[in-house]
């Protein structure tokens, strides 16, 4: 699965961080795309739930608009 955040984020430089990376920061950086995006792959077998949120510049956590489930922990998808 690809990660994508759009070009010029506010909260630039920013990693994905979730139950894939064991919530470890920064192990896995968003990377400038040639059009600006910023983006991430993390390879899922079929069938998990991904829980993660992003942490961005100065410790600020957001979360994917996107996804398929938001709640106070964060977001979830299912693959």
């Amino acid at each position: 699965m690809t990660f994508l955040l759009p070009k010029n984020h506010p909260f630039a430089p920013v990693s994905v961080v979730g139950n894939f990376n064991q919530w470890q920061p920064h192990r896995h950086p968003m990377i400038k795309r040639p059009d600006g995006t910023l983006s991430t792959t993390v390879l899922f077998s079929t069938g998990a739930v991904v829980r993660f949120r992003y942490l961005g510049r100065d410790g600020t956590w957001f979360d994917d608009p996107d996804a398929d489930r938001i709640d106070h922990e964060g977001c979830m998808i299912y693959i």
